[in-house]
């Protein structure tokens, strides 16, 4: 099978939709996003020249209510894997009981390459030129390339076109643009509360491995926390090399690191690995958290991990999870274990629409809350339908769905 994202959600909906009797015509509707957008941003660089850049927004589904989310700024991003993307989030916002679609979108860049203010204007002009937003619409939030400064610039963007103040249109902003506390931490935060259950039903030892590949917002937030509880995080890797010590890492002195050098590679440890060696170490927990398609079918027999927590979106493919499955290895999927950031996005709109702002404390108490009662119902129909994590996520997910568009006569 192909590794294209795309197919490799498409070909969960099939097999879920199956095992959650979901009507045929609601399988058909979502095998294909309800809206695309795809433009070019022409923009006149630091030195003179001008560069057209390609980019894209998907309104995956919005029978739940608002679509919103991930804005990616990446080199290689392609619209197969914004449609994957969106529909993830269509999903992941259901697992986790927000009323809400999924919708997703970016630009293709490498942000290493611009100056400051030549992002800034890229950041402008994604917003200016995307069709439909706000509010009550499409509500873009951050992701890979994108950060709490680029959301505050397309806040601030979308609010000079419009002429008034509207906070709840962009998420992911600074505390200092109306946004929520914990905001850029929420996806890690909340993959450590859905690790710690996991933990705690499959009875991993205290101290137990740990390997991450990827340590941008997500990775180092996951691994932060895990260590603090006492496990022990033997393996990090990124795109500029990675290191390995089985005595543990200290992770205070690799975030220094990394946010002195732009990447783990170079770090000291006991022997340097890459970003591919990372995902094969022996480990009791693996925790891929970069970008998908990772975990694949050319690997997943030298994958020795006890358990993988999906922090990015798509890592494991479905011909690598037939495959892990034979080797008994537990997969939490990616709807479930990264679906903190799209939780407290949706805490982040209610704040903006009401005005009332909440503190650091009662932001991770209903987060946690709320992604532990997301992995409860999924572990009972796992159980109950004696299925995976993923495919229980996604019965959970698509009957939701199915009743939405039900009760809105379209299906």
């Amino acid at each position: 099978m192909s590794n294209n994202p795309f197919e490799t959600a498409l070909s969960t909906l099939q097999e879920a939709s199956k095992m959650a009797n979901i009507e045929p015509n609601v399988v058909k509707y979502l095998s294909k996003p309800k809206r695309i957008f795809q433009f070019t941003i022409p923009m006149k660089m630091d030195n003179g020249d001008y560069e057209i850049f390609d980019a894209f927004r998907v309104h995956y589904n919005d029978a739940r209510g608002q679509v919103k989310n991930g804005t990616r700024f990446v080199p290689d991003l392609d619209l197969d894997t914004v449609k994957a993307l969106g529909f993830w989030m269509t999903i992941k916002h259901a697992v986790a009981g927000i009323p809400a679609g999924g919708g997703k979108g970016g630009v293709r860049v490498d942000t290493s390459k611009l100056s400051e203010g030549e992002l800034e204007r890229l950041s402008r002009a994604f917003i200016r030129k995307l069709p439909v937003k706000g509010a009550w619409v499409d509500i873009p939030g951050a992701d890979i390339g994108t950060s709490a400064k680029t959301m505050a610039w397309m806040l601030d963007e979308y609010e000079e076109i419009n002429g008034f103040h509207s906070p709840a249109a962009i998420n992911d902003k600074p505390a200092e643009t109306s946004g929520t506390l914990g905001s850029m931490e929420a996806t890690g935060t909340g993959a450590f509360f859905v690790t710690m259950e996991a933990i705690r039903d499959r009875k991993v030892p205290d101290g137990a491995t740990v390997a991450l590949q990827g340590f941008g917002n997500v990775g180092r937030i996951a691994a932060r926390l895990l260590s603090k509880e006492g496990y022990k995080i033997v393996g990090v890797a990124d795109l500029s090399g990675g290191v390995y010590d089985s005595n543990g890492l200290d992770v205070d002195k690799l975030e220094a690191y990394v946010d002195e050098h732009r990447g783990v590679g170079g770090f000291p440890g006991e022997r340097t690995i890459d970003k591919d060696e990372v995902l094969e170490l022996d480990v009791d927990i693996l925790m891929p958290s970069a970008v998908q398609s990772v975990i694949h079918e050319g690997n997943a027999k030298k994958i020795k991990a006890g358990m993988i927590v999906e922090c990015a979106n798509g890592p494991v493919t479905p011909d690598a999870e037939k495959v892990l499955e034979e080797q008994n290895i537990h997969v939490i999927p990616d709807v479930l274990a990264n679906c903190g950031s799209a939780i407290v996005c949706s805490f982040e709109r209610t704040q903006g629409l009401t005005d009332e702002y909440w503190d650091l404390d009662r932001i991770n108490s209903k987060l946690k809350e709320q992604i532990t009662k997301a992995y409860r119902e999924t572990m009972e129909t796992a159980e109950g339908k004696n299925t995976s994590m993923r495919n229980a996520a996604w019965i959970n997910a698509l009957q939701k769905l199915q009743k939405s568009m039900k009760a809105r006569g379209w299906v």
